[in-house]
C-alpha cells in the first residue's frame, strides 16, 4: 500500500507538464497559476483519486490526469475563496494569496485559467486513447458534477448567502447545505471518477460517494475545530477569520464538543462504507484515522 506521502509525490511530479511554462508568451497569467498550484499542499484529493483507481485495480498512468485535474480544481477554488469578495484572505499553504501577489484581477483569470485547464489536461487524454472515450467521459462528467453549480459553487454561493444574509431557522440544515455542496462534493465525485476510469460496479460506486461524503463533512469538521484550535503555522492559512465573519460553521451550529462528536459520527460511517473493499481499503481508514488525530 503507498502512502499519502508517496501518493503526493507522484502528483507534485507530474503537476509541471500540465501547466504552461512560466516564461511562455511572457503572460503574467502563466506565473500566477504556478504559483498557486505548485505551492505545495497535502495534494489530498489528487491521491485519493490515484489510491481509488490502485484500490481497484486500475492503471494508475491513466488516472494521474485526472488526479491532475482534480488538484487544479481545487486550486481555482482556493484562489477565488480566497479574493476579497468571498474570504478576503491572505495567506494560503503558508504564503501570500494569489490577489496578494498579482492582484485581484490576475489572481480571478488564473483561477480561471486553471479551472479550464483541468478540463483541457482531461480530454487530452481521451484524444490519446479513444478507446477509452466511456469510460472517460463518465469520469469527466462526475468532476464537473462534484465542481460546478449543483456542487461545490452551489456550497460556496449558499456560504456567502448566508454570510450576508444570516442562515435560516434550522441551522443544522443550513450548515450541512454548505459542506455538503462546497467540501464533500470535491471528495465524492472525484473518487466516483476513479470508480469509472476502473469501470467499478454500482454498488462500488456507492461505497466510495458514502465514504467521500462522510470524508469531506470529516475534513470540513476537522477544519472548523482548527480553525479555533490549531496553529497558523500548522494549518497554513489565516485562523479565527471565520467567527470573526460570522460564518456558518460547525463551531458556531455544534460548539466544539459537539464538532467533535460529528468527527466521531462521520468517522464511523466513513469506515462502514469501506467495508466492502476489505484489507485494500488500508489508505482510506488511514486517511479517517489521521483527520481526526488532528483534532485530538
Amino acid at each position: 500500500m503507498r502512502t499519502l506521502a508517496e501518493y503526493a509525490s507522484l502528483v507534485e511530479q507530474r503537476l509541471p507538464e500540465y501547466l504552461p511554462a512560466a516564461e511562455e508568451g511572457g503572460l503574467i497569467l502563466n506565473h500566477a497559476m504556478r504559483y498557486s498550484l505548485l505551492a505545495g499542499g497535502k495534494r489530498l484529493r489528487p491521491s485519493m483519486v490515484l489510491a481509488a483507481v490502485e484500490m481497484l485495480e486500475g492503471d494508475l498512468e491513466e488516472a494521474m490526469p485526472f488526479a491532475c485535474a482534480v488538484e487544479m480544481i481545487h486550486t481555482y477554488s482556493l484562489i477565488h475563496d480566497d479574493l476579497p469578495g468571498m474570504d478576503n484572505d491572505t495567506l494560503r499553504r503558508g504564503r501570500p494569496t494569489n490577489h496578494m501577489v498579482f492582484g485581484e484581477g490576475q489572481a480571478i483569470l488564473a483561477g480561471d485559467g486553471l479551472l479550464s485547464l483541468a478540463f483541457e489536461t482531461m480530454l487530452a487524454q481521451g484524444k490519446k486513447r479513444p478507446e477509452r472515450a466511456e469510460a472517460y467521459l463518465s469520469a469527466i462528467a462526475e468532476i464537473a458534477t462534484g465542481a460546478g453549480a449543483g456542487g461545490m459553487v452551489a456550497g460556496q454561493s449558499l456560504d456567502l448567502e448566508y454570510e450576508r444574509n444570516g442562515s435560516p431557522a434550522d441551522r443544522e440544515d443550513a450548515l450541512f447545505r454548505v459542506q455538503r455542496g462546497k467540501t464533500a462534493c470535491m471528495f465524492l465525485y472525484p473518487l466516483r471518477a476513479a470508480g469509472k476510469l476502473a469501470e467499478g460496479t454500482e454498488e462500488t460506486l456507492r461505497a466510495l460517494e458514502e465514504y467521500g461524503r462522510a470524508f469531506g463533512m470529516l475534513f470540513q469538521a476537522t477544519d472548523d475545530l482548527l480553525d479555533v484550535l490549531g496553529e497558523a503555522k500548522e494549518v497554513g492559512k489565516t485562523l479565527g477569520k471565520d467567527a470573526q465573519s460570522g460564518k456558518l460553521t460547525c463551531i458556531s451550529v455544534f460548539g466544539v464538543e459537539g464538532t467533535r462528536a460529528l468527527v466521531r459520527e462521520e468517522r464511523a460511517r466513513a469506515e462502514a462504507a469501506l467495508e466492502r473493499f476489505g484489507k485494500r481499503a488500508e489508505f482510506f481508514l488511514e486517511l479517517v484515522r489521521k483527520m481526526e488525530n488532528r483534532v485530538k
